[in-house]
């Protein structure tokens, strides 16, 4: 059975479902925190605005701070493009910044908590029925694949003779922010012994795929065929790089849209242990 859409790709630009998910909570505050803001004699965009830009900007300064010697330059520290966000520590500096504001100014009460209530019940109801709808869609693929030496198989039969977690990662040579974090992956596979990385192509042939890795001078094991992009559509996956982490009993534990860095794969691995 065929998973939900992860993500969204139009044309080369790929997002997941849960940040559009999130822009839907973000409009739905807006939309609520101006008609009430207008009942009130009170704007409320401009707060709402700084509690979201706030919980951005401590959940990067958080995720950075944790996973810090991951990181090898101070332009790699600001490029959010690998995801890294602390989610928690974004919260409690979001909920911080909206208690201060309403102990300052109680005009904003009514219209602000209106607001952030209607989106935090948008988010929740739309991330809870996701999330209850993936349940059903865990497990490994038993999609049809092919060596790069052009043997059938299935990442079923590979994880039972690894007998370890795995990462899958869905690329293709086309792709850019996939050509950046191949060097990541690579090192990752050459020092995580007790994990199995994977690199599944989506829809490109051999002789491309060995070019690629001649010309990038990559060493990867588990390089693997898919040509019809079947496991893209198996795991709901539209958008290219997708990373995809499964514990040793073949169950899904992370799903990671977009470039990696050293930082967030660390992370994934984490919570494969």
């Amino acid at each position: 059975m065929n998973s939900i859409n992860q993500s969204l790709a139009i044309g080369p630009v790929g997002m997941s479902l849960n940040l559009l998910l999130l822009f839907l909570a973000v409009a739905i505050a807006l939309l609520v925190g101006g008609i009430m803001g207008r009942r009130h004699r009170t704007a409320i965009g401009d707060q709402l605005i700084n509690v979201l830009l706030i919980a951005l900007i401590v959940a990067r300064i958080v995720f950075v701070v944790r996973y810090f010697e991951h990181y090898s330059s101070p332009l790699g520290m600001l490029d959010i493009r690998d995801g890294g966000f602390d989610i928690l520590g974004g919260l409690i500096a979001g909920l911080g910044y909206v208690a201060w504001r309403l102990w300052r100014s109680p005009n904003l009460r009514t219209p602000l908590l209106g607001a952030l209530t209607a989106g935090g019940i948008t988010w929740m109801l739309t991330v809870g029925s996701l999330m209850l709808l993936e349940e059903k869609a865990r497990p490994l693929p038993k999609t049809p694949l092919w060596t790069i030496e052009g043997n059938p198989t299935v990442l079923d039969e590979f994880a039972k003779r690894e007998g370890t977690p795995m990462v899958i990662n869905l690329w293709a040579t086309w792709c850019p922010p996939c050509r950046r974090e191949m060097p990541v992956l690579e090192a990752a596979q050459q020092e995580e012994d007790d994990i199995a990385f994977v690199f599944v192509n989506q829809g490109e042939d051999k002789q491309l795929i060995e070019q690629f890795l001649i010309a990038e001078s990559l060493e990867l094991e588990n390089v693997m065929l898919d040509p019809s992009t079947a496991l893209g559509e198996e795991t709901g996956s539209m958008a290219m790089p997708t990373t995809f982490f499964y514990d040793a009993q073949g169950q899904l534990v992370d799903t990671h849209l977009g470039e990696l860095s050293s930082a967030t794969l660390k992370r994934g691995l984490e919570k494969l242990r």
